[in-house]
């Protein structure tokens, strides 16, 4: 429910320009991306779901991938290594970290790399939603240790998110391509006409680029994946407790019953 709420509120600010109202300003946009992630941060803390060890894990991410993106600022294509702590992040401690982790390791890593522009604030929700489609991916885990398959589901997730991520971040982009024919942004146009040429905005400027970001994805996480998941999974047991009843001792005599 938190993050269906997140997500209906990151979808609009996505999907403002097909209204044919124009694009919304880069204040309504940053304060949309900043309450996403504010709000979601303090109810799972609030909820005690994310702990001081959860956030501490969190900004070591955020750390990593900075460094990461510092050294790979231009990435290859549409491929940057960010992604794969944000896609393991995601699946092996669940969809609102996932979210809450992608969307800081975006926003710390550019500052680092003096990426700030009208870009972040869609951004960081683009990033949040991939750990968070690992985290709904790797929810029928259940707590057991990552097997293959994991790696397998999560390096398909991957390939999804590469597209995905390249598609709605284009939806920002393409408000600046006014007027070009066929495929520029118009406003005043129905939802329907605005979203074919978006379409072929999309076919004729980044379905390849994006395509190195999802090979890059799938192939980082059959690389990698697998290590990065079992430390994740180890962490994620060590500060998990969890409190059962104990079995009734034998012999015992049963509890009363109130009258």
């Amino acid at each position: 429910m938190r993050l269906a709420a997140v997500t209906v509120a990151g979808a609009a600010l996505f999907l403002w320009p097909f209204t044919g109202l124009g694009g919304p300003g880069l204040a309504a946009a940053a304060a949309v991306s900043s309450g996403c992630v504010l709000a979601l941060l303090a109810v799972e803390t609030m909820s005690r779901r994310l702990d001081s060890r959860g956030l501490a894990l969190i900004a070591a991410i955020a750390a990593v991938d900075s460094a990461l993106r510092l050294a790979l600022v231009s990435g290859i294509g549409g491929f940057s290594p960010i992604f794969l702590l944000v896609l393991c992040a995601g699946y092996a401690m669940g969809a609102e970290f996932g979210f809450v982790c992608g969307a800081t390791a975006l926003l710390v890593s550019a500052l680092v790399t003096a990426g700030v522009g009208p870009w972040l604030p869609y951004e960081m929700i683009a990033t949040g939603w991939v750990g968070a489609a690992a985290g709904l991916a790797g929810a029928h885990r259940r707590g057991r240790t990552p097997q293959r398959r994991d790696v397998l589901l999560l390096a398909v997730v991957g390939v999804a998110c590469g597209f995905a991520y390249g598609a709605v971040m284009d939806i920002w982009d393409w408000t600046f391509f006014r007027g070009a024919a066929d495929v520029g942004y118009l406003p005043g146009l129905g939802a329907a006409a605005t979203a074919s040429r978006f379409g072929h905005f999309y076919l004729a400027t980044s379905l390849v680029y994006d395509g190195f970001r999802a090979a890059g994805n799938a192939l980082l996480v059959l690389l990698l994946g697998a290590p990065v998941l079992g430390a994740l999974v180890r962490l994620q047991r060590r500060h998990h407790l969890v409190i059962e009843d104990s079995p009734a001792l034998p012999g015992a005599a049963p509890a009363a019953q109130p009258g």
